[in-house]
């Protein structure tokens, strides 16, 4: 519930031109007699509300033209080189999001992803093989250019088993360790 509050509040942020609700935890509460007591019919016990699925809840909790434009505009997940889809992690503020992914996922990958028509980019955080954050950057082309390679000799250092390739624009993007043939 808190990623899509925080998906929400950004989307009102960065668009204030738009109708965005507020849909922090005060105003949720403050309105909780329009979005809950449909609800509620069946609860009968303590139990019952505890089965109650926010998340669910939440998900009709916008019209269906702002939903569909939420998943548009901040979506919860961004398709990397390898075919993965990696979460996006907001942030209340309207702070960028942060696309925390191995850097052998991305390898090949040109442009930082953006996000809000166009105006917000994905602030990366690229990770080692063992997630551990290597680099944070929101200019992934200039990673490539001019800082991958002091990453590499690290990273070859540390992580042997894992393919550190000259050229990481050419290169093959991986999920784990490239298996020999």
């Amino acid at each position: 519930v808190e990623l899509w509050q925080n998906r929400i509040s950004s989307l009102r942020i960065w668009n204030k031109d738009e109708t965005w609700p507020d849909v922090s935890t005060a105003a949720l509460l403050a309105t909780a007699d329009e979005w809950l007591t449909p609800y509620l019919t069946d609860v009968k016990k303590v139990e019952d509300l505890e089965k109650i699925d926010l998340k669910t809840v939440f998900q009709y909790y916008l019209p269906n033209e702002l939903r569909e434009k939420s998943d548009r505009l901040a979506p919860a997940k961004i398709a990397v080189p390898t075919g993965s889809m990696i979460s996006l992690r907001y942030f209340p503020n309207g702070e960028p999001p942060v696309l925390a992914v191995r850097l052998q996922e991305v390898f090949g990958m040109a442009e930082t992803p953006v996000i809000n028509h166009g105006k917000t980019a994905v602030l990366m955080h690229l990770l080692s093989p063992g997630y551990k954050p290597v680099q944070i950057t929101s200019d992934l082309r200039s990673f490539w250019d001019n800082t991958y390679f002091e990453v590499r000799k690290e990273l070859k250092r540390r992580y042997p088993k894992h393919e550190w390739p000259d050229d990481p624009w050419k290169a093959q993007p991986v999920r784990g360790v490239k298996r020999k043939a």
